[in-house]
């Protein structure tokens, strides 16, 4: 389905839809993070689970495609760049995270990706209103 086959305000309202679940995507993401580093540090179990490579590797294409769809879509509507590029540059760092060992760098990494993904949601919102 091409999305000239939806009414406006469907359009509006599923773009608008997309970018709050790239914002609650990052917000998991964050809180997976932070999660990790209690549990771990706290108890010192879960660590086979929270660390598994597939959840980082789900999560960013997760991210990938809702970002793809929503800033995407509303790039060819509203022709900003900037939110683009904020989310481009977030997503940029996720992956990066994903090639560095489990740590610090990896957790900054991954927490200013998603900052910077949300970043780009929230902007594409403002955007589309302006419309």
């Amino acid at each position: 389905m091409t999305p000239n086959a939806l009414p406006p305000a469907s359009r509006t309202s599923l773009r608008r839809r997309l970018d709050q679940l790239g914002i609650g995507l990052a917000g998991l993401c964050a809180l997976h993070c932070l999660a990790t580093l209690v549990v771990i540090s706290a108890l010192g179990v879960g660590g086979h689970f929270l660390f598994d490579e597939n959840i980082h590797r789900i999560g960013l294409l997760l991210a990938l495609i809702v970002a793809a769809v929503a800033i995407g879509w509303g790039l060819l509507r509203h022709g900003r760049m900037l939110p683009f590029a904020v989310a481009l540059g977030g997503l940029a760092l996720m992956a990066g995270a994903l090639i560095v060992p489990h740590g610090a760098n990896e957790f900054v990494l991954t927490l200013a990706g998603v900052g910077l993904v949300s970043i780009g949601h929230l902007l594409n919102l403002r955007a589309a209103r302006s419309e």
